[in-house]
């Protein structure tokens, strides 16, 4: 049994800790409770709030991170199966050591779920394979946090003394999935959990009348690691230094909610910018094939995105203005801001909040012409400006909030 007092040794993804200048989460001891906690895929190519909160909340408090299945059923692709494979190699295997007292666990689910039987089989799996785990860490007592609502079956059968939902997206929009089946996960979640965390403003009043514990907890940002993009002496990776200039850049997953078409726009009516794209590609990219000053470098280190970020004359967020990015608090628009570049967005009611700060189009007409105008804006002041419309809202102090909150509802359970 692992001690978990003693910690484990780093490995050598202890480095990825070091993404900024964040100081670190002073969280107490939480009333004495580890955390079990269910997030997105560890070694994801994007890096999403959930991993965020996780690597802070595990530098003071035991963690078990346990990798979720994803949301959309698996597809016969290389990538899919070799997923797959990983998983169930992974879902045998004890957990293993990410940092001092931060530790991975993998519990896949079959994808199969409309057959006799599959949701028995996944349920008991998982709470096997979960038991064994806390049991190995030594964990005595320990919250259930899950940023993902379809583990949330798990909500009161694993012994745990309270149930934290960090909500930070409209799942049941996000597409190729079981929109009903995700929905209902969400609901049965929001109802279960003791305290629920919502990011997307857009989704508190529906929540608020699942579960009269939700707050709205806004994405953080990492201020001090994007700051880089706008330092001189941050150098640019060595493939953007012969490019065209002006840059129109966009670093983050290039999925179905991005429009290739307006993308592809861009690039055709403005030939002397060159359009970067920095992200894993997951959707269908022809509209872009053979435009000259299209450039996609494919998924990069979240570490250096300030590097990609510093050769930027403006940065884009050209979402298809679908249910899942009306309702969605991008983290992608507080990056952007934290390296001082100008941004032009397309409208949504999170976006619509920073007008001050970002230029918001509503047609594709104003969103090229809100690129011509930020890349002649290059005003210290400006960039000053944008910087510190999220200064104050680093990962830290956010996760520093939430803990308060989780803190006092387990003493108030404890009666003190």
């Amino acid at each position: 049994m692992v001690s978990v007092a003693a910690g484990s040794a780093p490995t050598q993804l202890g480095a990825e800790r070091g993404d900024g200048l964040d100081s670190g989460v002073d969280s107490g001891d939480l009333d004495g409770c580890a955390l079990v906690y269910f997030g997105n895929d560890w070694s994801a190519e994007n890096r999403t709030s959930s991993h965020h909160i996780a690597r802070r909340l595990g530098r003071s408090i035991p963690l078990l991170y346990v990798d979720s299945p994803g949301m959309r059923a698996p597809t016969a692709s290389g990538r899919d199966l070799k997923k797959i494979y990983r998983k169930l190699r992974q879902a045998i295997e004890l957990p293993a050591p990410i940092d001092t007292h931060f530790w991975r666990s993998t519990v896949p689910q079959l994808p199969f779920r409309r057959l006799p039987g599959v949701n028995w089989l996944n349920e008991r799996f998982a709470r096997w394979a979960l038991t064994r785990a806390i049991r190995h860490l030594g964990f005595k007592r320990y919250v259930l946090w899950f940023a993902l609502p379809h583990p949330g079956f798990l909500a009161g059968k694993l012994g745990e003394r309270a149930v934290v939902y960090y909500c930070i997206d409209d799942y049941a929009a996000h597409p190729g999935v079981d929109a009903a089946r995700i929905q209902a996960c969400d609901d049965a979640l929001t109802r279960v959990a003791d305290l629920v965390f919502v990011a997307p403003p857009a989704l508190l009043v529906a929540k608020k009348k699942l579960n009269a514990s939700v707050q709205f907890s806004p994405h953080g940002v990492d201020a001090g690691l994007f700051a880089r993009a706008s330092d001189p002496a941050t150098p640019v990776p060595a493939a953007m230094r012969s490019v065209t200039q002006p840059v129109v850049g966009f670093f983050g997953s290039v999925a179905d909610w991005v429009d290739i078409d307006l993308i592809a726009k861009v690039a055709r009516e403005r030939p002397q910018y060159t359009v970067l794209l920095v992200g894993h590609v997951s959707t269908d990219v022809a509209a872009l094939t053979g435009l000259p000053n299209v450039l996609m470098v494919g998924a990069q280190p979240y570490e250096s995105l300030p590097n990609w970020a510093r050769a930027f004359s403006v940065a884009i967020i050209p979402y298809r203005r679908n249910r899942q990015v009306m309702n969605a608090n991008p983290l992608k628009l507080r990056e952007y801001l934290a390296t001082g570049k100008p941004v032009v967005s397309v409208s949504t009611p999170e976006v619509d909040r920073f007008a001050e700060v970002v230029g918001i189009a509503r047609s594709d007409a104003e969103f090229i012409a809100l690129i011509d105008a930020a890349i002649h804006d290059t005003a210290q002041a400006s960039s000053e400006r944008r910087m510190r419309s999220v200064a104050d809202a680093s990962w830290d102090s956010r996760v520093a909030q939430t803990l308060a909150v989780v803190r006092q509802d387990l003493l108030a359970k404890n009666g003190q």
